[in-house]
């Protein structure tokens, strides 16, 4: 019973490990459902015209056919009106746009935990203004809770990239930009510059930790981590 969990578990396609993330993945799956009917159909038509037309010496020109041209103009419209709104309520989520947090497309989860990010050549700091808290390379939040990162740089631009949590901003100078994000699984996630900012780009690299709120919490207080606070596995053994 044990090994068929353990395939079950290894075949079954890993969540997502944010709303933002999440909210990427549902829009992606959404236009896979379009584009691949249509990759088939083009194909297949492309196949088709190669096999019945393989040793036309006389080929002519296509004879004009207003329903056929009607219809797949129609077609095309609805496929880019389906489109354009499903990534228009992607763009209009607050976890996407923060700009958006004050819509009603998407309801967030209480107050946030806010987090000041300083970018510089070539690193992250984290300040943590309620709790009078500075980190530098990781960051920590807590699981399930939004949490707002609002970014600053000391010099040129940076970009703040998560690529576990689907988030992306950039960095500009003289400028304030924001993050809004929740996670929802508790692990350790690779954060990565993703704009050249000088030769010591390569290097730029940091992490976000997700953890329980009480082990969030424990943080606060002692600076230290409880053992094993990213382990998803650790942590879904004390939960149950």
């Amino acid at each position: 019973m044990g090994v068929a969990l353990v395939a079950t578990l290894a075949a079954a396609p890993a969540a997502a490990q944010s709303v933002n993330r999440a909210a990427i993945d549902n829009l992606n799956e959404q236009l896979l459902y379009v584009a691949l009917p249509l990759v088939l159909f083009v194909e297949i038509t492309l196949l088709y015209a190669v096999y019945r037309f393989r040793d036309n010496d006389d080929p002519k020109p296509t004879t004009k056919d207003s329903p056929l041209e009607i219809t797949w103009t129609a077609v095309t419209g609805i496929i880019l009106l389906f489109v354009g709104i499903s990534a228009y309520f992607v763009l209009a989520n607050p976890y996407i746009t923060p700009a958006a947090a004050s819509g009603p497309t998407v309801e967030t989860q209480g107050d946030p935990v806010e987090i000041d990010v300083v970018a510089y050549q070539w690193g992250w700091e984290f300040r943590y203004p309620d709790a009078n808290v500075t980190t530098q390379g990781e960051v920590v939040v807590p699981r399930g809770r939004d949490v707002v990162l609002t970014l600053h740089t000391r010099d040129v631009i940076h970009s703040f990239y998560a690529p576990d949590l689907g988030i992306k901003q950039d960095a500009v100078p003289g400028q304030e930009t924001t993050i809004r994000t929740r996670a929802t699984e508790v692990g350790q996630f690779r954060v990565y510059c993703a704009e050249l900012c000088g030769v010591g780009h390569a290097r730029m690299r940091g992490s976000v930790a997700v953890v329980a709120p009480t082990a969030y919490d424990e943080w606060l207080e002692t600076g230290d981590l409880p053992p094993n606070a990213t382990t998803p596995t650790a942590t879904a053994t004390a939960a149950n």
